[in-house]
């Protein structure tokens, strides 16, 4: 079968693989759609950032090439022995986890926080810009009826929006600040929405990317090229700050500036992004005002609510995806893309 393979950064191969084997507890799917995400993206450009490239993985005991793809939807083809939650037939996506089970994070059942933490399409187990992936039952979802295999693409992603809004917080009636919509800073927005936020206020660059977080509901939104102040103006808009800060850009000034924008005592950042390298932030800005920041990885016990909320419009596959790709074109038309066009929002890859 054909798989985009991982070798290093700016080579990424669509080469034949060996399609996998289903075994008793797992589930063979066949990919429908996989979307391109931003931690692909920055393996892409500037990996290993996740991927272990000289060490094998201490789950999995893979090292590159590895088959890419962790935001994947599909159809069950086989069951292997004991599997009772699907069945052929069903539409279902993966959650991508990779975890060791034994660590103490996991027996809190707080997998997303393992000391071994991967990712299919990250750290082995094959991956979504495949035909065919194998998935243990605990981790394969069973779509609801009405929702297309194109939005269970975006299932993933939406868990980690989501995630980032129950673990902060905020409260219906909040305000809040999204820094960087991209596709994460977007589902924000949309999960933002969901739990009752009564201000959303968006910072970007781009555009495209700032008409369409009003379209999905954003209050207003302030672009730094013409705005000296960001902060500044996000505290005059509010009238005294937001509640929440969300960093999704992984820009190196923007962590300093999600800060600033939240409320003396009562304000509090959380830090979405991955970090190709380090940001600077000034400690004495959060001691002296009592401001607090949080970090999010991925998510954990979240699929069910995220599957959820799309079958009520959340989360819309039609307002997010830009464009749709072959397996074959996924370099040019998707990484390079993704890396040379910032109007793109999120582009789907079929490995028909």
């Amino acid at each position: 079968m054909k798989a985009a393979r991982w070798y290093k950064a700016k080579d990424i191969r669509v080469e034949n693989v060996e399609e996998p084997k289903v075994t008793a507890g797992h589930v063979k799917i066949e990919v429908a759609w996989a979307g391109i995400c931003g931690s692909d993206l920055h393996e892409y450009a500037a990996g290993p950032v996740f991927i272990s490239a000289n060490v094998p993985h201490p789950v999995t005991g893979e090292l590159p090439p590895i088959t890419m793809g962790h935001e994947f939807s599909g159809t069950v083809v086989e069951v292997g022995e004991g599997v009772t939650k699907v069945k052929p037939g069903d539409k279902v996506v993966v959650e991508p986890i990779i975890c060791c089970g034994e660590c103490a994070a996991c027996r809190q059942g707080k997998y997303n926080v393992c000391r071994k933490l991967g990712f299919v399409g990250l750290s082995g187990r094959g991956g979504g810009f495949s035909e065919y992936v194998v998935a243990e039952e605990r981790w394969v979802h069973k779509m609801p009826e009405g929702l297309s295999l194109e939005q269970g693409a975006l299932v993933e992603p939406a868990a980690v929006a989501l995630h980032a809004v129950r673990q902060s917080k905020l409260k219906a009636g909040d305000k809040a600040a999204v820094f960087g919509t991209g596709p994460i800073g977007l589902l924000v927005i949309e999960a933002l929405k969901a739990a009752g936020a009564s201000e959303i206020y968006a910072v970007e660059l781009s555009k495209s990317r700032a008409a369409k977080a009003l379209e999905l509901g954003a209050t207003a939104v302030v672009n730094p090229a013409e705005t000296a102040d960001v902060p500044g103006r996000i505290h005059e808009l509010s009238g005294g700050g937001v509640d929440v800060a969300y960093e999704t850009s992984g820009a190196l000034p923007v962590l300093q500036q999600a800060v600033e924008s939240t409320k003396p005592c009562e304000g509090e950042t959380i830090i979405v992004s991955l970090w190709e390298k380090d940001p600077v932030i000034k400690p004495n800005l959060m001691v002296l005002t009592e401001r607090s920041m949080k970090g999010i990885i991925a998510y954990r016990d979240i699929f069910p609510a995220v599957l959820e909320l799309m079958t009520r419009g959340y989360f819309p596959a039609d307002k997010l995806v830009t464009k749709k790709i072959k397996l074959d074109d996924i370099v040019p038309e998707g990484f390079e893309a993704l890396v040379n066009d910032k109007e793109q929002i999120k582009i789907l890859v079929s490995p028909k």
